[in-house]
């Protein structure tokens, strides 16, 4: 696997580093971000959060907003964030925000043109991970988080793959996608109309049915604009309650849906995975 370096800047005595790659998963070349932390500098392999982001985003908002660098080079913890969709000329796109380029919603799209480029869930359980593990000092220890529609990805891929992942958590998660407008308009959109396939990417369905568990730690500002139309933590709550499953849900007065949100908890988030990341 061929990858382009296109940036490198020291932080906090490790390196923040952008690259490119051809997917072929996407079938287009993609652009990711890693910050290694100094104890990535020897031999030591550390453990990965792979960090998803919402709609709009690429792999630069989090790196450049959350202020997570610092935390992660006290812990050891290496963060990789991904882009949010296919990138390219010839990728389908949609005129709207919440659908195409910047709104892969981490599903494996089924539906044309989407199908063509649109499989997310692939690429981040299985190329992506492949070609960090492959090329970097990192081992095979996994956490997964994310923000929003991000959210929702880092929370319905952990509880579809609970042996990849040792942690979970997210800020202000897409909880139940298929009960939001976010969610039907992308779903109907990449998968079609068979609302049983759209389940199987929903966090609060799959929470309900798991089988094994995964440790999981979700924020939410209640000052979020979106929280009651298209967050819905709710219904993740509730899926929690009835499966006795280990969910942290926090809510916070007065917080809202920006990254001004998730930098004043990010680092809370950092250790919570670092304590499940070490077992």
């Amino acid at each position: 696997m061929n990858i382009e370096n296109l940036s490198c800047n020291k932080s906090f005595g490790g390196w923040h580093k952008q690259y490119s790659h051809r997917s072929e998963t996407l079938n287009c070349d993609m652009r990711f971000a890693i910050y290694l932390p100094p104890q990535a500098s020897g031999n030591q392999k550390v453990p990965v959060l792979y960090w998803l982001s919402g709609l709009t985003c690429t792999d630069e908002n989090f790196m450049q907003k959350a202020g997570a660098q610092r935390a992660a080079a006290e812990l050891g913890i290496a963060i990789v964030a991904p882009d949010t969709s296919p990138r390219g000329d010839n990728v389908a796109d949609d005129e709207a925000y919440d659908l195409g380029k910047g709104a892969g919603f981490y599903v494996n799209a089924t539906e044309a043109p989407w199908n063509r480029h649109y499989r997310m869930y692939d690429y981040i359980v299985n190329e992506l991970p492949e070609l960090i593990e492959a090329t970097f000092p990192v081992s095979q220890q996994r956490a997964i988080s994310g923000h929003s529609m991000g959210g929702h990805g880092a929370l319905m891929i952990a509880l579809r793959n609970p042996e990849r992942y040792c942690s979970v958590s997210a800020f202000s998660p897409i909880s139940n996608p298929v009960n939001c407008p976010w969610g039907q308009k992308a779903f109907s959109a990449y998968l079609g109309t068979d609302v049983q396939r759209w389940r199987e990417y929903d966090a609060s369905v799959l929470m309900r049915d798991a089988e094994q568990t995964v440790p999981a730690l979700v924020d939410q500002g209640e000052a979020d604009n979106f929280l009651a139309e298209q967050l819905k933590p709710e219904a993740l709550d509730a899926a929690a309650k009835a499966r006795e499953y280990p969910l942290e849900l926090r809510r916070h007065e007065g917080y809202d849906h920006s990254y001004y949100f998730i930098a004043s908890f990010i680092e809370e988030h950092l250790k919570f995975h670092a304590d499940y990341l070490s077992r």
